[in-house]
């Protein structure tokens, strides 16, 4: 679906550093399994405070495991100060970089980082997972406005769809789009009122026939490369209506490629407004 790195490739098939240390001096989790990714980064000081071992545990795509597997190589023998100033763009680049889709793997390593040194500086303090830095934005994959606007700042990120990209966070049920748009407006001096651009109006008739254009011409020559297709059932408004078939049925992430690859080329090739939906119809 998306073109790999030769380094990416050889730290996905021959992953660093994998695996857990006990009784670690940083230990940092970030996602968790419903949202599809999750990270465990653990690493151990030496007597001159730097890092002398790290590992790492992953449950996510070959994105995520060369993210985690990169960072560990890049931290060891570093001191603290030295791991700090390490940023999602220095892992993606590390690994020659990342396909826009991915970049969110890059912000989950740097995150693990951040919490494994809070760790360390707590004295050993893990964070309670109720106790969220921000508020809730997008309620899917639980991303708050504050993690929004640190990536749309560190990154540069201009649309909803960068921000997809670099947080998941719009990358589901797309319900949070519209407040997404308001903190890029707000960080970006623009006055959109968290209104997303429409498109050209089409009638009813119109519109399928176009969606089932490029369902057919865009989109299922993407899905087919990893074995699976869709196909379009209805369209009610703006909601569109699609079925998974081969691989692409209970995939775990369905979710994301329902958004980040069906919902974009609709979005490109018919109307903005567009929501896609998995229909419930057998």
């Amino acid at each position: 679906m998306w073109n790999y790195t030769d380094k990416v490739r050889d730290h996905y098939l021959n992953p660093r550093n994998v695996g857990e240390i006990q009784h670690p001096d940083g230990f940092g989790e970030i996602g968790n399994l419903t949202c599809g990714d999750a990270l465990r980064l653990t690493f151990k000081l030496d007597e001159n405070g730097r890092v002398s071992d790290i590992r790492f545990k992953t449950f996510g795509c070959g994105s995520a495991i060369a993210s985690a597997s990169v960072l560990t190589e890049m931290c060891k023998g570093k001191t603290l100060d030295d791991i700090k100033k390490i940023s999602n763009k220095d892992i993606a680049e590390a690994l020659g970089g990342l396909p826009k889709e991915k970049m969110h793997c890059s912000v989950m390593g740097q995150e693990a980082l951040e919490a494994a040194i809070k760790f360390y500086e707590t004295g050993g303090e893990i964070p309670v997972k109720d106790q969220v830095e921000g508020k809730i934005i997008c309620t899917c994959f639980g991303v708050t406005d504050k993690t929004i606007e640190k990536a749309i700042r560190e990154n540069g990120l201009n649309t909803i769809e960068e921000v997809t990209n670099f947080t998941k966070a719009g990358g589901a049920c797309g319900g949070c789009h519209g407040e997404i748009q308001k903190i890029l407006d707000k960080i970006h001096g623009n006055k959109s009122g968290g209104k997303i651009k429409s498109s050209p109006r089409l009638t009813t008739l119109q519109k399928i026939d176009r969606i089932r254009e490029v369902i057919t011409t865009d989109i299922n020559p993407i899905l087919t490369q990893d074995g699976g297709s869709c196909e379009l059932v209805d369209v009610d408004g703006n909601d569109v209506f699609i079925k998974f078939k081969g691989h692409c049925m209970g995939c775990a992430f369905s979710g994301l490629t329902l958004k980040s690859v069906v919902e974009k080329k609709l979005h490109e090739a018919v109307s903005d407004q567009l929501f896609v939906k998995l229909s419930e119809q057998e």
